[in-house]
């Protein structure tokens, strides 16, 4: 039985995962984080984009995290984030359309174009699109 550790994955709304883990790995504010049972105690902000687990018997999951923080405690792991869902659950279509709306809006930039609203826009559309490749690749 590999080391395991309590994973928590919430949003503003509701608790998305809760289980044991072996592995996570997600974007952190100062680059890419593998927590592992035993880390120590950590503080971080995450950036939007898949977030993946790993159990004890290998298996992985994908989900998607819009931002937020990520805390490590001894043998608890718990991703706060704005939004999370599972990669199963996120519409391509409309992550695909909210892209190009976004990059469509800053090409043709008006004057009362809000820009940080658009770039934020297409940043959790990029990521949620990157969510679906790491899923992708865990299911080949």
């Amino acid at each position: 039985m590999a080391a395991t550790m309590q994973c928590y994955i919430v949003s503003a709304e509701e608790e998305i995962y809760s289980g044991r883990v072996a592995m996570l790995s997600a974007t952190g504010t100062i680059g890419e984080l593998g927590i592992l049972p035993g880390h120590a105690p950590l503080l971080t902000g995450i950036r939007p984009g898949p977030v993946k687990l790993r159990d004890e018997n290998g298996e992985e999951d994908v989900f998607f995290a819009s931002g937020g923080y990520l805390e490590i405690q001894p043998g608890i792991v718990t991703v706060l984030a704005d939004t999370a869902l599972r990669a199963d659950d996120i519409d391509e279509a409309a992550a695909i359309e909210a892209r190009q709306e976004a990059e469509r809006a800053l090409s043709e930039a008006a004057a009362e174009l809000d820009y940080g609203r658009v770039e934020a826009q297409l940043a959790a559309a990029s990521a949620q699109q990157r969510t679906l490749d790491e899923l992708r690749k865990i299911r080949r």
